[in-house]
């Protein structure tokens, strides 16, 4: 598998499948169009989202929209960001990730978390103080089952009584792992553990987290020496003008926001307090990047250099973007940005 170097840039797109308001299967269809497009334009990896019970996500079963891609597709990579470990049994996810991988061909992109909403996990019977215990286990169990033969496990949660793993991943050891974070204690796991990583946030606070994360990979010498991807998620809509990218992605970015509060409000739980509820505080606090495509690649590579990151996750598709929108941007991404921010 091809990692990036601190030197070179890797371009990968991460969608959430929020709700665009038109029909469910249409939407579905524009993103496969979506990622079949990215896939010849020579993006590194699609990553999607995992939420339930909430127009943030249309995605409940990221590896089962993932399926569907690993076939319209030959090159690009793809996987969940994240698997939310703390619903589903690992041994379930075991042969659900096996499965995947063999589909298509060793592309996968594993990311794995315990997820960042209580509510959805509450709807599952998941509380919140038995998640990350949960989470803990099920990670180890499934990085355990990545070995093959027979797996045994005791814990509060789990137990296995040797279970015969008949399924493997395509690619061995197993696939690239990822997990999403802003925050340096879970940068040092990752570095430990030989995860790539994905940030969200102002540049100056990912710098935080990898310099951690690069940190911990110089001390330990049991990491070797292929380079990481440390990842920057940024919204980015690219026009052929700034008023058009802006008239586009203004009212996307406010159909984006009404779904990610959906459950907060619907449940009376506060917003997260960094949360941008305007796009114009979006733009300042680098969630969102819109304009031409050369205002876009300045502020893109001065972002990626402030954060330390060598890998850019671009969401293209969010709210209530048209299609042709996101199809402009992939393609002026790939002829103006991707070979020259770096």
């Amino acid at each position: 598998m091809k990692n990036a170097s601190s030197s070179n840039l890797a371009i990968g797109i991460f969608d959430h499948l929020d709700e665009d308001g038109s029909d469910i299967a249409r939407q579905y269809a524009d993103r496969l169009t979506l990622a079949e497009t990215c896939d010849r334009l020579g993006f590194y990896a699609y990553h999607l989202a995992e939420h339930h019970f909430t127009p943030h996500g249309r995605g409940p079963s990221p590896n089962l929209f993932l399926s569907s891609v690993a076939q319209r597709t030959r090159q690009i990579r793809l996987g969940p960001m994240v698997m939310l470990l703390s619903l589903c049994h690992p041994l379930r996810a075991f042969e659900e990730i096996c499965m995947l991988d063999q589909l298509s061909g060793g592309r996968l992109e594993l990311g794995i978390g315990r997820g960042s909403l209580s509510t959805e996990l509450g709807y599952f019977g998941i509380g919140a103080d038995a998640a990350p215990e949960r989470y803990a286990e099920a990670s180890k169990i499934l990085m355990n089952a990545m070995r093959g033969g027979t797996l045994s496990y005791q814990g509060h949660y789990f137990e296995l009584n040797s279970v015969p793993l008949t399924l493997r991943p395509h690619q061995r050891p197993h696939p690239p792992t990822w997990i999403a974070t802003n925050r340096p204690e879970s940068a040092n796991w990752a570095a430990a553990n030989g995860a790539n990583i994905a940030c969200l946030g102002p540049s100056s606070s990912v710098r935080k987290i990898t310099d951690a994360y690069r940190a911990c990979r110089e001390r330990d010498i049991e990491v070797g020496d292929q380079a990481p991807f440390l990842g920057l998620l940024r919204m980015v809509v690219i026009g052929r003008s700034e008023k058009e990218a802006f008239s586009l992605a203004v009212p996307a970015y406010d159909r984006w926001l009404e779904s990610f509060k959906f459950l907060y409000e619907l449940n009376a739980i506060p917003t997260p307090p960094n949360l941008p509820l305007t796009f114009d505080a979006a733009i300042e606090s680098e969630l969102c990047v819109a304009g031409t495509a050369a205002s876009v690649r300045q502020t893109l590579r001065a972002q990626l250099e402030a954060a330390g990151a060598n890998y850019l996750l671009c969401q293209l598709a969010f709210g209530n973007l048209p299609l042709e929108a996101s199809l402009y941007t992939a393609t002026t991404i790939r002829s103006e940005i991707m070979d020259r921010v770096g």
